[in-house]
């Protein structure tokens, strides 16, 4: 059987296992909030990549806030329709180098899949690296037998962010960018007042970052321990629950425990506490 050994596998790896039946390329692409966009997709792929639909497929779409954290119902039978097994080994991409594939990798942890990456750089360092590319094809293959089970440490929610803000059990970082974490620049959505959630700390995603790939581990735990003791839970925010996946990527990197991801993020606290 296929496994990853880290969160985070090279494209040399990629490149090496690509032939493996149990393997997975899911592209989890998506379009900046400003541009009201989902899924941005190259014609050219990593051959045998499956397109992952963050916002209509694997989101609840009824829900009031972009990107909102799907059933289990809805994420096993949309995860069978690609294909994903249960055995499968799944590695996750995007466009941008790294971006939305970090909510990928965290969503298949939180329904209990834990042989998941990302692809550190992405579809940018796989075509710098001049590795093969095929046109794209939507996937039409068998139905896989994908099973889950929800482990709800892995999610906050608006009342337990209230309890955390309220006792301060937790260290809440937030991976947007200075200037929209001290309400200093308009945030992308139209209508979403600027601002922070009380006592959370500022660790802009684009800081463990260089070039689309994640910095040393060395520089990531510098980092982190800049806003947090080791043995302290964190829970990560952003504007609507994307890029503090990255966050939570990087400090499960570094050997950090307890960390979560609050799902409605600043969309949701900005929203309903005005």
């Amino acid at each position: 059987m296929l496994q990853v050994s880290s969160p985070l596998v090279s494209i040399k790896w990629l490149k090496e296992h690509l032939n493996h039946p149990e393997l997975v390329i899911l592209n989890a692409s998506l379009g900046k909030p400003q541009t009201d966009s989902t899924n941005i997709i190259s014609e050219m792929q990593i051959p045998k990549t499956r397109l992952f639909d963050i916002k209509t497929r694997f989101s609840d779409s009824t829900a009031p806030f972009p990107n909102t954290f799907p059933s289990l119902e809805q994420f096993v039978t949309e995860a069978k329709s690609l294909g994903i097994s249960d055995n499968s080994c799944i590695i996750v991409l995007d466009e941008q180098g790294i971006y939305s594939s970090a909510r990928v990798w965290w969503m298949f942890k939180a329904f209990g899949h834990t042989n998941v990456a990302v692809l550190n750089g992405g579809l940018p360092s796989w075509k710098k690296a001049g590795f093969g590319l095929e046109p794209y094809e939507d996937y039409t293959g068998t139905i896989g037998d994908f099973s889950a089970k929800l482990d709800p440490s892995f999610m906050a929610f608006f009342k337990d962010m209230e309890d955390m803000v309220h006792n301060k059990s937790h260290t809440i970082v937030d991976a947007r960018s200075e200037s929209r974490f001290l309400g200093l620049e308009e945030e992308p959505r139209a209508g979403l007042r600027a601002g922070n959630i009380p006592n959370s700390i500022n660790l802009p995603f684009e800081y463990l970052l260089e070039n689309g790939e994640f910095k040393s581990k060395e520089v990531l735990k510098k980092l982190f321990d800049t806003v947090t003791e080791q043995d302290k839970p964190m829970v990560f925010s952003c504007g609507s629950g994307i890029t503090a996946c990255i966050l939570a990527l990087g400090a499960e990197m570094i050997g950090y425990k307890e960390l979560s991801v609050y799902d409605g993020s600043w969309t949701e606290w900005g929203t309903l506490l005005k």
